[in-house]
């Protein structure tokens, strides 16, 4: 039986509609709709002319996919959990039960007849056991029902690891793929020329991330094309670029009570981060402690600082249009095994990589819940 089938069984048998966002079914269908659309797109994506933007909307799908199938895991997991302890409770339930019907069994010999008591405690036994007897089938088909829910749960399950082992792998290809593919893009507008010798000298002299990019923000740049595009409608409406949970907001002191002027967001291994808005490309490589670090200026006297990344990707003084994947957050990809585990486990388990992400307007820090959509309260 596949996914689909098996989901479809297990809706009918607990009253669930598909629809239901939050059962195991829907969210098991979910996932495998959006990895076999994510799959159909990664063989389109090879013959694609614009392969960069094609295998970044591959990896957007198969991260999507992977969190369905994450939350579909998890609810399977506290379902079949939910269903231990009520068996755990009804057996003792069933157990005392079945020892007062064995004590109150009706005795039809003729010594339980001619005995003083014996007709008496006849008859009681008799109705009894003729009262209790509905009410114990209603257990019976309902433990029953159980039953059947818990098997269908695990070849779900069964069914969806056949499918995750295939995401998994999948979803590793297509981010190699767009690595290769943005390291043989040609054909986006240059802004300018960077000079190497300034930028050396300016990330010698700068101690600090806010250092470098506050002098960064006053380095002259040659035009080679039009001006950005005014930012000030743009406001309040950017998506995050990454998937994650926010963990520290704008100057918000951390455990040893350094505060740094932006947000710092949990990201799972891997994760794919993309510009905002469009932007040139004013730095991008390794700085001090922040791992990989790519400056984007989306606009006059505007910089986006993102730091933390394993890879990034583009050259300096590209011109990048909105969406456009900068880079790839690090760790190790998870193996099958490890997946579940951290499914299995909750929501937070996994997310190993933080982002942090800062906005600078005329070489100041600001509070980045100014230009982003659902900032965190």
């Amino acid at each position: 039986m596949r996914l689909g089938a098996v989901a479809v069984c297990f809706a009918l048998l607990t009253g669930v509609a598909l629809a239901q966002e939050d059962s195991p079914a829907a969210l098991a269908e979910g996932a495998v709709a959006q990895f076999n659309a994510a799959h159909s797109e990664l063989e389109a994506a090879q013959s694609a002319g614009d392969r960069v933007k094609a295998l970044t909307r591959v990896v957007r799908a198969y991260e999507d996919g992977l969190e369905a199938m994450r939350a579909g895991l998890r609810q399977v997991s506290l379902r079949e959990d939910e269903l231990d302890r009520e068996f755990q409770d009804e057996s003792g339930q069933v157990a005392q039960l079945l020892g007062i019907l064995i004590n109150l069994k009706p005795d039809a010999s003729p010594e339980a007849l001619v005995h003083p008591t014996g007709p008496l405690g006849h008859a009681r036994a008799g109705m009894l056991v003729s009262a209790i007897t509905p009410a114990m089938q209603a257990d019976a088909d309902a433990l029953r029902i159980k039953l059947e829910e818990v098997s269908i749960l695990r070849e779900l399950q069964d069914e969806a690891l056949e499918t995750l082992a295939r995401g998994l792998k999948e979803a590793q290809q297509a981010r190699t793929d767009l690595s290769q593919a943005m390291s043989d893009r040609t054909d986006l507008p240059r802004r300018f020329s960077a000079d190497p010798d300034r930028l050396k000298t300016l990330i010698d002299s700068s101690e600090t991330l806010e250092a470098f990019a506050s002098g960064l923000a006053v380095m002259d740049v040659v035009d080679g094309i039009s001006p950005l595009p005014d930012l000030d409608a743009a406001k309040g409406t950017w998506p995050m670029p990454v998937s994650g949970v926010f963990i520290r907001g704008y100057k918000e002191p951390d455990a040893a009570g350094v505060a740094r002027p932006g947000w710092l967001w949990a990201t799972r291994a891997l994760s794919l981060v993309s510009t905002p808005w469009p932007a040139t490309i004013r730095y991008k490589g390794a700085f001090l402690d922040y791992g990989n670090v790519i400056i984007l200026e989306p606009g006059n006297d505007v910089l986006l600082v993102l730091a933390g990344l394993d890879e990034v990707y583009g050259e300096v003084g590209e011109v990048i249009p909105a969406g456009t994947a900068v880079g790839l957050m690090g760790g190790a990809a998870p193996d099958l095994d490890a997946f579940v585990e951290n499914a299995t486990q909750g929501t937070g388990a996994g997310l190993t990589e933080t982002l942090y992400i800062e906005v600078r307007e005329g070489g100041k820090p600001v509070n980045p819940e100014q230009w982003f959509a659902n900032a965190p309260l």
